[in-house]
């Protein structure tokens, strides 16, 4: 049975980009000052220097864009988190990367598989779907963007 994919939180990316992109972050753009807000804003122009009365539309975000900085989690985080201390902990990534065109940095994990051995600032990297967890009773699966090297196949 193939598992029901929801995202973890609604409208901050697709898997059906642009034009057959693929897996796209999905951003707002202020009409008014350009401005390019992720996570997304719906409500009011965030930028300061903005002089009002702007539409706030969505847009795909950039699929690449280059490490500006990251680390490892290898440790369970302590209370006031919920974690089930029975289950196995896996060590994961996180990457902060700079997109291309807008030049805002998004954080997030990278695939599984890339470790901090595998990444250094300044390298490539593209925005890919993950799952984040699965459900086995509900065969539901949550995902989430990941980072991979660009060009990977992960």
């Amino acid at each position: 049975m193939e598992r029901t994919r929801t995202p973890v939180v609604s409208g901050w990316f697709t898997e059906d980009g642009p034009d057959g992109g693929g897996f796209r972050l999905l951003g707002t753009r202020c009409s008014a000052c350009a401005a390019v807000f992720f996570p997304r804003e719906d409500a009011y122009c965030r930028n300061p220097h903005c002089p009002g009365d702007g539409l706030l539309a969505e847009v795909p975000l950039s699929p690449r864009g280059r490490v500006w900085s990251y680390t490892d989690g290898r440790y369970r985080p302590p209370a006031p988190y919920v974690s089930d201390p029975e289950a196995p902990w896996e060590p994961y990534t996180l990457v902060a990367v700079e997109l291309e065109a807008e030049g805002m940095v998004v954080l997030g994990q990278t695939v599984p598989g890339v470790t901090v051995a595998d990444l250094a600032v300044g390298m490539e990297v593209e925005v890919v779907g993950g799952v984040l967890n699965e459900d086995p009773d509900t065969e539901a699966a949550w995902t989430t963007w990941r980072f991979r090297p660009a060009g990977g196949s992960a």
